[in-house]
């Protein structure tokens, strides 16, 4: 029998079970993948509290990589025995499982440079920061960004890419420690917002200016003072809501604080294009197997400790990326 993390009840990490599995055999257009790495995200902790409703029981997580043990009719992409990453089957939760089925046409074929560890580490998180690096901003050589939660997994991310785009890249942090991580990775400067005002900081920075986009997942907490850290006509990118969810506004305060633009963006809409998911994939997978971008993998974890790594996650001890090994 397959091993699953599963829940019953939407609530806090306690209420995640791990338990036995039937996975079956794999139907047309699905192959049966069996797990290497799992990774763990801080949207899987949206699904288990119930800011993201799904149908109960279900299963939990998005990404994983591994080898397919068995292929369905009708399934021409993936092949027996090929190494394969995936994310985004928001419809399909159940990353956190030994083996589970999967539709195939999403999966992403991994190439020798891409560790099972490194793929389950950064494929949403890669996949994310490619988006926004890509194709969130027409991006030019100088423009600086104010990105949240530098040393998390889509930060550290966001942070290297930045500066081979030649960025100017100001961090926000909850801790020193997480300020030398954040600067190790290409942050120019680094607010620890436990201690510092950040517009106020921003602006200084920036020579009363402003920034041109700011990336925010920490959401409620800092709203306002991503939109106080914006140039005129800078661009708002909301993509997390870590302390919850922004307030509603009247948008007549983005005229008010300099006509602002603002997105709340998600990655299945800028890989739901199979030939722009390739070319991003393509792009990530160039930079990390060379060497350009390293993915830090800080925590691991056995599936059977998933409540242990959802405190962890939310309690802010993690930095970088953290992954499920099986």
């Amino acid at each position: 029998m397959a091993k699953a993390v599963r829940f019953y009840e939407a609530g806090g990490p306690e209420v995640l079970r791990y338990e036995e599995v039937e996975v079956g055999d794999p139907g047309p257009g699905e192959v049966r993948v069996r797990h290497v790495a799992v990774g763990l995200n801080y949207a899987d902790t949206y699904f288990r509290n119930g800011t993201y409703p799904i149908p109960l029981p279900n299963g939990i997580g998005v990404e994983a990589s591994g080898v397919v043990v068995a292929v369905g009719e009708g399934v021409d992409n993936v092949a027996l025995g090929d190494r394969v990453t995936y994310t985004g089957f928001v419809n399909t939760l159940g990353a956190y499982s030994t083996e589970r089925l999967v539709p195939a046409a999403p999966l992403i074929k991994l190439p020798g440079t891409i560790s099972f560890e490194t793929a389950a580490a950064m494929t949403m998180r890669g996949l994310t920061s490619a988006y926004l690096m890509r194709r969130i901003h027409d991006f030019k050589e100088g423009d600086s960004i104010l990105l949240h939660a530098a040393a998390g997994g889509v930060g550290l991310i966001v942070s290297q890419w930045a500066k081979l785009l030649g960025l100017n890249v100001i961090g926000t942090v909850s801790t020193e420690g997480k300020a030398e991580v954040a600067r190790a990775h290409g942050c120019d400067h680094v607010i620890n917002y436990s201690e510092e005002d950040i517009a106020k900081r921003v602006r200084e920075l920036t020579g009363g200016r402003g920034v041109d986009v700011v990336f925010d997942s920490v959401g409620k907490n800092t709203f306002m003072a991503s939109l106080d850290s914006l140039k005129r006509r800078g661009l708002m990118v909301c993509v997390g809501t870590a302390s919850g969810p922004i307030p509603a506004f009247d948008p007549v305060l983005l005229a008010m604080k300099g006509s602002l633009f603002i997105t709340r963006p998600a990655l299945a809409d800028y890989i739901a294009d199979p030939a722009e998911k390739a070319e991003l994939v393509g792009e990530l997978f160039d930079h990390v197997g060379n060497g350009r971008i390293r993915i830090d993998i800080n925590q691991h974890y056995a599936l059977e400790d998933a409540v242990q790594a959802h405190r962890d996650l939310e309690s802010r001890k993690t930095t970088g990326s953290s992954i499920f090994v099986i």
